[in-house]
């Protein structure tokens, strides 16, 4: 089983730099951009089905990705939705600004997103990291251990958080839950399962120009 891993394209949301979390928010036209060119960088990957967050960016991403793959090998991928790699819900502060320039979440520890990940509890309503680690990684043990997709190539498109909990357990830094950055946008981490054990090949890998990235964990005033 091979896996590629995607963090969704950008959104309105993302660059206004307010919290997204459930808020179901498409892809802007940057965000489209991404997806597009990471597609055509993996159009001789052949693909056989992509799973994917329920949320429109997430969803759309992986389109929009496997679609040169499709019109190169010709033939339609399937796509599944799993709630289980949703993003980190941030219940009632959804939308608020997040970045020093606009910083609205009533909350005195939120750095402590960024700096402590794994003990963030986040809103009244809304989750905590372990939460978040917890569905992943169910998502994640039940698929590289199911048995009609051990010779499968898979498309995975999830979100930031969601995607940093639940590779957390193959990272050689565990104690590092960002691995010093918010996954950029549309960046790729490929995964080889073999007997079912999973190792990272490659990690955060970005098809376009580095100038376009965008790194929250720096900007936020640790």
């Amino acid at each position: 089983m091979k896996l590629y891993i995607i963090r969704h394209g950008e959104t309105k949301l993302n660059a206004l730099g307010r919290l997204q979390g459930w808020t179901d928010e498409p892809l802007n036209q940057n965000g489209k951009d991404l997806a597009i060119i990471t597609g055509e960088a993996l159009k001789e990957i052949p693909f056989d089905l992509v799973i994917t967050s329920p949320l429109k960016r997430a969803r759309e991403t992986g389109e929009l990705t496997v679609a040169a793959s499709e019109k190169n090998f010709g033939r339609k991928i399937p796509i599944i939705e799993d709630r289980r790699i949703m993003e980190f819900n941030w219940g009632c502060w959804e939308g608020l600004g997040c970045l020093e320039n606009n910083f609205e979440v009533p909350d005195p520890n939120y750095n402590i997103f960024y700096t402590d990940a794994f003990h963030y509890q986040g809103s009244p309503d809304g989750e905590s990291v372990a939460d978040v680690m917890e569905r992943t990684a169910d998502f994640f043990n039940e698929l590289i251990a199911n048995p009609d997709y051990q010779d499968k190539t898979i498309l995975i498109a999830t979100h930031g958080c969601a995607l940093r909990a639940m590779l957390n357990p193959l990272y050689e830094n565990r104690d590092s839950f960002w691995q010093e950055h918010v996954p950029y946008n549309c960046a790729v981490t490929i995964i080889d399962v073999q007997n079912g054990q999973a190792k990272i090949t490659a990690k955060d890998k970005i098809y376009y120009d580095e100038s376009l990235c965008f790194d929250h964990y720096k900007v936020i005033d640790k």
